[in-house]
C-alpha cells in the first residue's frame, strides 16, 4: 500500500470539501443534487460520512480480520440481507445531519476526522494492512466482497470522488451543472 498516496488523497479531499463549503451559496446548498434524493448540503454531509464511519470500519476489520473467514463471510451475508434498512438509515442520517450541521461544524468534523485518520494510518503495521474480511458489497459501490484494511483506508476518498460529480453548484457564469 502506498501510504503517501492515501495521505495525499485525503488532503486533496479535505481541501476540496473546505472549498465547496466556503464557495457554495445558500441556493447551491439547497439545490437538488444530481442522481440522489439529497440536496447538495445533505450530499456534502454524506460525502463526509464516508470519513466519519472509518473508525467503525477499521475496528471491524481489526476484529473480524483476526477470526476465521467463515465468520466475516456470514456477517457480510447478514449485513447484505439488511441492505434496505441500512439504505434508509444512511439516507435519513445524511438528510438530518446535512440540514442540521453548520458549514463550520462540517468543516471542523472533516478536519478533525482526516487528521485522526492520518495518525492512525501511520501506526498501522504491514501485517495489519494485509488483514481483511468479507464485506457487505451491496452497501456501497466501493465495497467489494473481500477487503483488506488497506482497501478500507482507500474507501473514503473513492466514496467522496464518486459523489463529487453529483453535486450541482452554480459555475462562475451562474449556470447550474454537476461539479
Amino acid at each position: 500500500m502506498d501510504r503517501q498516496a492515501v495521505h495525499q488523497d485525503w488532503e486533496r479531499v479535505r481541501l476540496t470539501f473546505e472549498r465547496l463549503l466556503a464557495e457554495a451559496s445558500d441556493d447551491d446548498l439547497r439545490r437538488q443534487s444530481n442522481g440522489t434524493r439529497w440536496t447538495n448540503r445533505q450530499l456534502l454531509f454524506h460525502m463526509l460520512l464516508g470519513f466519519l464511519i472509518m473508525r467503525a470500519l477499521l475496528n471491524l476489520v481489526g476484529l473480524l480480520g483476526r477470526l476465521p473467514p467463515a465468520i466475516s463471510h456470514g456477517y457480510a451475508r447478514l449485513l447484505n440481507a439488511g441492505t434496505r434498512p441500512f439504505d434508509a438509515v444512511n439516507y435519513l442520517s445524511s438528510r438530518f445531519a446535512g440540514n442540521t450541521l453548520s458549514r463550520r461544524a462540517m468543516k471542523h468534523l472533516c478536519d478533525r476526522t482526516v487528521a485522526r485518520l492520518h495518525l492512525r494510518l501511520d501506526t498501522e503495521t504491514e501485517a495489519a494492512l494485509a488483514r481483511g474480511m468479507y464485506y457487505p458489497e451491496r452497501w456501497d459501490p466501493f465495497f467489494t466482497e473481500y477487503m483488506t484494511l488497506a482497501d478500507v483506508y482507500r474507501f473514503p476518498a473513492q466514496h467522496f470522488e464518486f459523489h463529487l460529480t453529483q453535486l450541482t453548484m452554480a459555475n462562475r457564469n451562474g449556470e447550474i451543472e454537476p461539479i
